[in-house]
């Protein structure tokens, strides 16, 4: 399957297939330097069948977590790049999931102002959202993704079989993504979530893609609708920070789900979807700090902050709540 994505930067295609990354050469093309990055949490088996391809491209993988999401891995790339000669007509591939998209791709966008980029996403949370939309960055001081750009990748590739590697919780951390989108756009989403969704995975990862696609076309720098997708993110990453490792993203965003909803029946609703997945729902945590974590959020303005909610699945709506709401949600 193609999806193809249109934005003011770059028009590109998402192929999903069965066995793709077997013969991603025949997509990705020759004539040019390629240069993988990865992480160490990504399967060796997976990093094999590229290097297969490209058997004399330089690799250069990191350790894995959000806590090497930072300003010193990205220097390192960067020098790494520089001694490996590499120039404006080569290309990034970045393997491995959300963390290794953000690094790779914040890479992209800054080395020599500008290299293509192309994705090749091995987790849920990656294949389902992460990989598309153009949002790179790296953490700085306890604060998420708050140094980054908007950089379009050029293709992505997504092989569902890179899932078969994953455990159980990584799974279920990337398919929250997928509950997020289906109660803020998409009522027959987040049906699938109420039924036998397992035997659905497929459908599940091209729906959160098509809706995402969308969204993104309409709103490539996120000023208006696309602040949608933030739905459960903001107190998500407040917990995320203040765990310390504990949680995985998907994990911290259904907790921010279930935080910021006010609307009973729903919240019930997704409480038993939330249970068949396993996922958290509330944080053991000090408030306080999840509290001075929001209030550093890039979305934050002087008298709040944007807040998603749902009062119907399917049609998610932004509010904006004065840092006393936050503070009194937080209890």
């Amino acid at each position: 399957m193609e999806i193809k994505v249109t934005t003011r930067q770059r028009d590109y295609s998402i192929f999903i297939e069965h066995g793709l990354l077997k013969k991603a050469r025949s997509l990705i093309g020759e004539g040019f330097n390629v240069f993988i990055i990865s992480d160490d949490g990504v399967d060796d088996k997976w990093i094999s069948i590229l290097l297969d391809q490209y058997p004399d491209s330089p690799l250069f993988r990191f350790n894995h977590g959000e806590a090497n999401k930072n300003l010193n891995t990205y220097r390192d790339i960067l020098s790494w790049l520089a001694r490996n000669r590499a120039n404006r007509h080569d290309v990034i591939i970045g393997i491995g999931g959300g963390v290794v998209g953000d690094v790779a791709g914040f890479v992209a966008a800054t080395y020599m102002r500008g290299i293509r980029y192309l994705n090749i996403p091995t987790t849920t949370l990656a294949q389902i959202d992460s990989s598309i939309g153009g949002k790179t960055a790296v953490d700085l001081g306890g604060i998420k993704n708050i140094v980054g750009a908007f950089w379009q990748p050029s293709l992505v590739l997504i092989d569902p079989e890179t899932l078969s590697t994953l455990p159980s919780r990584h799974v279920n951390n990337g398919l929250a993504e997928a509950v997020k989108m289906g109660l803020i756009l998409d009522e027959k989403l987040f049906e699938l979530f109420e039924g036998d969704y397992e035997s659905h995975l497929d459908e599940i990862i091209e729906r959160s893609l098509i809706l995402k696609k969308e969204i993104v076309e309409q709103d490539e720098n996120e000023t208006g609708i696309r602040k949608l997708l933030n739905f459960g993110h903001t107190f998500g990453h407040g917990y995320e920070t203040v765990g310390e490792g504990r949680y995985l993203h998907g994990e911290c965003v259904a907790m921010g789900m279930m935080t910021v909803l006010e609307n009973e029946e729903i919240k019930e609703r997704l409480h038993k979807v939330l249970q068949k997945l396993d996922l958290p729902e509330s944080c053991e945590c000090d408030n306080e700090k999840v509290f001075s974590i929001i209030c550093n959020d890039k979305k934050s303005a002087a008298d709040g902050i944007d807040i998603v909610q749902v009062d119907e699945i399917g049609k998610g709506h932004i509010e904006r709540w004065s840092f006393d709401r936050i503070r009194r949600k937080l209890g």
